[in-house]
């Protein structure tokens, strides 16, 4: 049988070392790529596919694997097509850098693959047609940007150079990523959709199968996630947030079907020990927040290292023979087994110790080589993880500066709005003519806004629809090109179909007229040679023996030689004592034995000449083998001394990277130390600047602005400790250092704000106060920068001066000394009922002066009395209604708001919100009273209609004040506050019907009081013109002073009013 193997064996005579180490490794890398894409429904092993990552590496790219792969029953067999996907997917991320390229010109057999499985509704079809357009996204996603490796892995700086400043190329990179996730998506959506999940599908070889592509979707997923949050960041911070409405809807889809795809990963019992699977935030970035792209954080999903193995079975050119012949077993029949034709080749029938080592030093070799791979690889993700780190405490750094900046501002913004206070207050006095003009304006602007918005409605409506039009007309063509694009595939499949079925069975038919030959012809071979076949093996395992076995092999030829020449006597005796008819078949035999004999002779010669060759063959292997074994000797030392250099390189690199970042630490942490104080004696400076004597506080707000210091100490001295045991952990600790500036600044500011309107004495008690706390703080800042042990007690002394200002806070917050807590409840509803019972007997007492009148007067005197009286009747009636209304919802108010509480509490708890009730309430029962005075003596002829009409004013100006006081904390849905609404709008009708009758009698009396000039003289007409004119001169000066006095008394009403409801209120 060894026979078949010597020509094979005879060929190698013409070939070179390189070219049967070629040839080795082609052998090699066709074994270990079928064995990894097999039938067995199991998942791929790593071993095999690590052998063609590296054979990849060797062949400068994947021209061998496509060479091989296209050999194999991808269209046949679902299961091996899975693998193939996969192993393709696998190769593309950790194989050559040529793997890609090289891969362009095979995507319409990947999409013919998608189309074929397509159709098989069950089973692999549907996942193998989603794997190949994720297959088909990713090439086209690598032509169009050849930059991005196969892995995804960038560094900043690459990944800024692949769009560069130009907005369309990151709007267009971000549409191709987001095309990349979704087809990633859809594949894990197929895979989990296809697994029953009450089941533990992953702990069993069909659901692994399925599941272990998956991990690679996992890798290429986090890559993809964070360069879309960067490019999406990039973007709004160039584009308006209209026009990248699109964008973020996309992501957001995205972003929930990956976190419910890393969550399902992560329950799976498979997932744990292959992939660390990353946890996305709880929340999607917001992009239209600039300063959330500092909270991102990079998801990494972690492959733990896993030690090579090493294949221990036969790598020998029969192991490609296709098992899925239907004569296979008649072929192990003829033939035997592989491994023992195979043993022939091996002179003695053992395994050489040289080639054994040959082998280990390979391995050795490779397994250094794939060592030093995954060195660099963590050196670099290591490396890039330091810069990524150092990029974000620059982004801290930048931050700090800007709201610095930012502050800054704000404080001129202050100076600039206590100018613009000044301006307003000597504008003051031109508020009348200024609130009529702001009154016009704003009734023609709203128009226009009413006419602009019904003109964006309709353009908005017409866009609208033309895009709904368009998107049906796109539809509707899409729709046709897919149905004609169907008809062409499907009659395409169609001839390609009958093409590969008559292909498929002429090569059947070939195959099996061979396969019938050449089992005869062994059959013959078999019969011949089965009594030889043992002393060929022994012939052959003594050929590194010495020259003298072969006359050994020739004497046991004849022995065997001998046992057949007494065998065939032994039958003759039978023969001839069985029966005298069989002597021809004897003869026969007898013939075929001399045949026999020669062949015997004829092989005998030949095995010697062959024995010669093979020597000579042996002694050449023998020292190709040693410069072999020398070869990989001086390559072995060389990687282990780059392994060494690579090892030391690593380690000083990472010593400056750390010397680095601590530098970087101290620089940020003095940094922002520096400006915190910077900030804060800004403030303590603050109490020198004589525009800041101007400014006032209250009470109540310093205590408000001044409580959160107290937490801001603590979270100082918590993420101190927390920086002290872990450098990582520097983040919180510069926001807690800014934080605490800028409200210990804040608080200052407003402490020396509250200690101009005190008295002297407390305020300046508060004012040392003040600048005792200014002062600990910056100690505490210093204690802070030296990283100190004392920080803790400094943020102790910080925090008893900044309750020590607390408690001079509180003690200069206004006590109501009028009204008691106790009393406040009921002082609203007493007022409220007091103001009622005014108002009604005001309108009883109308009634009564209306009566008396209709007796006293007559004519135009009646006229105007009588449309005064009713104008104020009704005005009566309205504030009547409007206290009503006006108690329905404050009962409405205290019932939603006091809980379980009694109304007393609620009014307890609200007192400033009740004392302005009160004083709303009051000035309207004083301004009824003021205006039935007034009416009575305009009525008697003893008033001025001009204080009928500024009574009316002062009572429309009251009625706003309570309606204004009961909107504070009103629902704006409730009913009772519409129901107050329309009464506030009566109460003003009234009040101009009020007005308007006063106008009109006014006229009127003018007019019946005019004088009849006919019968005076030149002399008496001058001298009256004379009196008049002084008169006027007498009246427009007496106005004047009267609307200055008005201004004064305005600015003092408004004074008081605000001290009573607590604002602000400078002296």
């Amino acid at each position: 049988m060894s026979s078949i193997h010597l020509p094979r064996v005879a060929g190698q005579k013409g070939k070179t070392s390189l070219d049967l180490e070629r040839e080795n490794f082609e052998k090699r890398q066709a074994v270990a790529i079928n064995k990894a894409i097999n039938s067995q429904e199991t998942p791929v092993k790593e071993k095999h596919v690590r052998n063609a990552i590296l054979g990849t590496f060797q062949d400068n790219g994947g021209t061998m694997f496509w060479t091989i792969a296209s050999k194999m029953p991808v269209q046949a067999n679902p299961i091996v097509c899975w693998k193939f996907l996969q192993v393709i997917h696998k190769l593309m991320r950790d194989g050559h850098p040529n793997v890609v390229p090289d891969s362009y010109k095979y995507c319409s057999q990947l999409k013919d693959l998608g189309k074929l499985w397509g159709h098989l509704k069950e089973g692999y079809g549907k996942l193998i047609a989603s794997y190949c357009v994720l297959l088909i996204q990713k090439l086209n996603f690598h032509r169009k940007f050849p930059r991005i490796p196969g892995n995804l892995m960038l560094t900043d700086e690459q990944y800024y150079k692949i769009c560069g400043n130009n907005v369309d190329n990151y709007f267009e990179f971000s549409i191709d990523m987001l095309d990349y996730m979704e087809e990633i998506l859809n594949l894990q959506q197929s895979v989990f959709g296809s697994l029953d999940m009450s089941r533990a599908n992953s702990m069993t070889n069909a659901g692994q199968c399925r599941l272990a592509p998956l991990i690679l979707c996992i890798l290429d997923s986090c890559q993809l996630y964070d360069y879309l949050v960067r490019s999406l960041f990039n973007l709004h911070s160039s584009l308006p947030p209209d026009t990248l409405s699109g964008h973020r809807e996309r992501f957001l889809q995205c972003y929930r079907r990956l976190k419910e795809f890393y969550l399902k990963c992560r329950n799976l019992q498979y997932f744990k020990h292959l992939v660390q699977v990353p946890a996305l935030p709880d929340d999607p970035p917001n992009f239209l927040v600039a300063s959330e792209f500092s909270k991102h954080v990079k998801p990494v999903a972690v492959v733990p290292d896993q030690e090579p193995e090493v294949d221990a079975d036969n790598d020998s050119v029969e192991n490609l023979i296709d098992t899925t012949l239907p004569d296979e077993k008649q072929f192990d029949q003829a033939f035997g087994d592989s491994n023992a034709m195979a043993s022939a080749f091996n002179f003695n029938g053992k395994q050489d110790d040289r080639d054994l080592i040959i082998e280990q030093l390979r391995a050795e070799i490779q397994e250094l080589k794939f060592e030093l791979e995954r060195v660099k690889v963590e050196d670099q993700r290591q490396i890039t993880a330091l810069m990524d780190e150092v990029t974000k405490l620059k982004k801290i750094l930048s931050e700090l500066r800007l709201s610095a900046d930012k502050s800054l501002k704000e404080n001129e913004m202050l100076k600039k709005d206590l100018e613009m206070t000044r301006a307003e207050a000597e504008a003051a006095s031109k508020l009348p003519e200024a609130e009529k003009h702001a009154k016009a304006n704003q009734e023609k602007f709203q128009k226009m806004k009413d006419i602009y918005s019904k003109l964006r409605e309709e353009h908005v409506q017409l866009l609208r629809t033309n895009a709904d039009i368009s998107k049906q007309l796109a539809s509707e063509k899409r729709t046709l090109e897919e149905k004609d694009q169907v008809i062409k595939e499907k009659d395409s499949e169609l001839k390609r179909s009958e093409e590969q079925q008559r292909v498929m069975h002429n090569s059947l038919q070939k195959s099996a007229d061979d396969v019938t030959c050449q089992l005869a012809e062994v059959s013959g071979l078999k019969s011949q040679l089965e009594d030889q076949n043992k002393e060929l093996e022994a012939e052959v395992s003594d050929l590194k023996g010495k020259e003298s076995r072969l006359q050994t092999e020739v004497v046991e030829l004849k022995g065997n030689l001998s046992e057949l020449i007494s065998r065939l006597d032994e039958a003759e005796k039978t023969a001839q004592e069985v029966e005298e008819a069989k002597g021809a078949e004897i003869s026969a035999l007898q013939g075929k034995l001399a045949e026999t004999e020669k062949e015997k002779q004829s092989m005998e010669e030949s095995l010697r000449k062959e024995l010669a060759d093979l020597r000579g063959e042996l002694e050449r292997t023998v020292a190709e083998r040693k410069s072999i074994e020398a070869d990989l000797a001086s390559q072995l030392e060389s990687l282990t001394e780059q392994l060494g250099q690579v090892s030391a390189e690593k380690e000083q690199s990472e010593k400056e990277l750390s010397g680095q970042l601590d530098d970087l630490h101290k620089n940020l942490i003095s940094r922002t130390v520096a400006e915190g104080k910077a900030v804060i004696t800004d403030a303590l400076e603050q109490v020198e600047n004589p525009s800041h004597i101007e400014v006032k506080c209250t009470a109540e707000f310093l205590i408000q602005r001044t409580t959160p210091v107290l937490a801001t100490l603590e979270r100082l001295r918590g993420a101190h400790g927390v920086y002290t045991g872990d450098k990582k952990e520097l983040q919180e600790f510069v926001a807690a250092i800014s934080e605490l500036s800028h409200r210990m600044a804040d608080s200052l500011l407003h402490g020396f704000a509250t200690a101009h309107s005190a008295q002297i004495e407390p305020g300046e008690e508060l004012t040392n106060a003040c600048r005792d706390t200014g002062a600990s703080s910056l100690t505490l800042l210093t204690a802070v920068e030296k990283s100190s042990g004392s920080v803790s007690g400094e943020v102790d002394t910080t925090v008893q001066h900044v309750k020590h200002m607390l408690q001079l806070a509180e003690a200069l917050v206004p006590k109501s000394v009028d009204i008691g807590d106790k009393e406040i409840g009921d002082l609203v509803e007493d007022e409220m009922l007091s103001t009622t019972t005014a108002i009604e007997a005001a309108a009883s007492k109308i009634q009564e002066m209306l009566a008396k009148t209709r007796e006293a007067h007559t004519g135009a005197a009646l006229e105007v009395n009588e449309g005064i009286l009713d104008s104020c009747t009704e005005l009566m009636k309205a504030i009547k209604v409007l206290l009503e209304k006006s108690r329905d919802l404050q009962k409405e108010i205290v019932s939603q708001g006091r809980g379980t509480a009694t109304d007393k509490d609620f009014y307890k708890k609200n007192h400033r919100w009740t004392e302005g009730l009160l004083s709303a309430a009051k000035a309207v029962g004083w301004g009824a009273s003021t205006l039935l005075d007034t009416a009575d003596r305009v009525v008697q002829g003893k008033g001025k209609f001009e204080e009928l009409m500024a009574c009316a004013h002062e009572i429309a100006a009251s009625t706003t004040q309570l309606v204004v006081a009961s909107k504070v904390k009103a629902d704006r849905s409730s009913d009772n506050m519409r129901e107050l609404s329309r009464a506030s709008k009566a109460v003003n009708n009234c009040t101009a019907s009020v007005v308007a009758s006063a106008k009109s009698g006014s006229q009127i009396v003018e007019d019946a009081g005019l004088m009849d000039f006919s019968n005076m003289s030149l002399h008496q007409t001058k001298q009256m013109e004379m009196n008049v004119q002084i008169h006027v001169m007498e009246l427009e000066t007496n106005l004047e002073k009267e609307r200055r006095k008005l201004g004064e008394l305005r600015k003092q009403h408004y004074q008081l009013a605000g001290e009573a409801e607590g604002w602000e209120v400078k002296r």
